[in-house]
Order: C-alpha cells, then structure tokens, then sequence
C-alpha cells in the first residue's frame, strides 16, 4: 500500500480509531497531534497557539498560499502582511507535505485533504456517524453525561467546520471532497476499517 490517507470526521464517530487501526494494519506512521508538535517546534510557535488558531478560524478565505510555500522565509518572499493563524497553518501545511514526502501514512484531521490535493498517491475518508451514535460515543469512551456530550459535539463539529471552510473555502461536509465516506454507526469502527482495506484493494 503506497497511499497516504487522511482521515476528516465527525466528533464522536470514532475516525481517529480508525485511523489508527488503518497505520496499524499497514505498519505507517500515524499523525494527529503530533503534526503540532512537529510545527511548533520547526516553526518556533508554541505549541498552544495552533490550537487557539484552530478556535478562531471563523471566515472563508482564499487559501491557495497553502500549496508549496516555504514559511519560514516570509519576509523575503512577502508574506509578512499573513496574520498569525494563517502562518501558523502553513507552518502546519509544511510538515503535512514532510511527513507525506516520506511515504505511505495516516493523517487525521488539519485540512490535510486539502493541503495534499495536487498528489497521486492520496486517498481522503471521511467517517461521520449519526448523533444517536456518537452521543453514546462520547459518554461511553469519555465518560461525559449525555447533556455534557451533546454540548462537546455540537462545539467540535462547529469548530472543525469552520476551520475547513476558513483555509479552504468549501464546507467540511462536502462529501465530493473525499474519495470514501463510512458510516461508524453502520458498520462499526473494525468494518469500516475493513472496508477501506478492501477498497484499497490491500
């Protein structure tokens, strides 16, 4: 398997589970917050900042600077007008291709989908779930009260939203954006983990 898949999801669907069992059937690398931890420390933000500028991404923007810049020489190639959240996504956006430039692996989250777009070997799932699910989810694994639960998802979803629509200017749910989408709450996290397999032909 020579793919790299990024994992977009619902909150509460259980995506980042099966992202991680997807790595562990393939034996790659698996990415999701540790794609921070890389940013921050080649980039020099802290840590805390790319998750604050996940929270205020609210508005649609052209977002084509994404694709192949170099961040760290922003002065010399202009882009010192860039506000702090949109140089902290590219500084984002430059370990994504890193990570991808190594080979095959699992990406969650972060408009990998979209960073990546312009390569061959990308295969985008989405995993979504409905609320009934995913409200069970979240007090079984989390251990929330239901009330609590419904609050988190509602936060999240909204959060991963408009943070798409923010640096790419296409609503999250678009489901043309994806090459594979799988209903947890139909098949279960070991099925729809299966069935990417079996799509993939592996």
């Amino acid at each position: 398997m020579n793919k790299v898949i990024t994992i977009s999801r619902q909150y509460g669907s259980g995506g980042r589970e099966v992202g991680q069992k997807l790595a562990g059937h393939y034996g790659i690398p698996f990415y999701d917050n540790e794609l921070i931890t890389r940013a921050a420390k080649e980039s020099g933000f802290a840590e805390e900042t790319f998750a604050k500028a996940e929270d205020k991404a609210t508005n649609s923007l052209l977002y084509s600077l994404a694709m192949g810049i170099n961040v760290y020489g922003n002065q010399d190639f202009g882009f010192s007008g860039l506000s702090l959240d949109d140089r902290i996504f590219l500084a984002q956006s430059d370990v994504i291709r890193k990570v991808a430039d190594d080979g095959p692996c699992v990406i969650v989250g972060r408009c990998a989908d979209y960073v990546l777009k312009e390569r061959v070997n990308i295969f985008n799932v989405f995993v979504q779930a409905s609320l009934d699910y995913r409200l069970k989810r979240v007090v079984d694994v989390y251990g929330e009260s239901e009330k609590k639960a419904g609050e988190i998802i509602l936060k999240n979803d909204k959060r991963r939203a408009n943070y798409y629509n923010y640096h790419v200017g296409e609503k999250w749910t678009n489901l043309t954006n994806y090459d594979m989408v799988v209903r947890s709450d139909i098949a279960g996290i070991d099925k729809a983990v299966e069935s990417i397999c079996t799509y993939l032909g592996e």
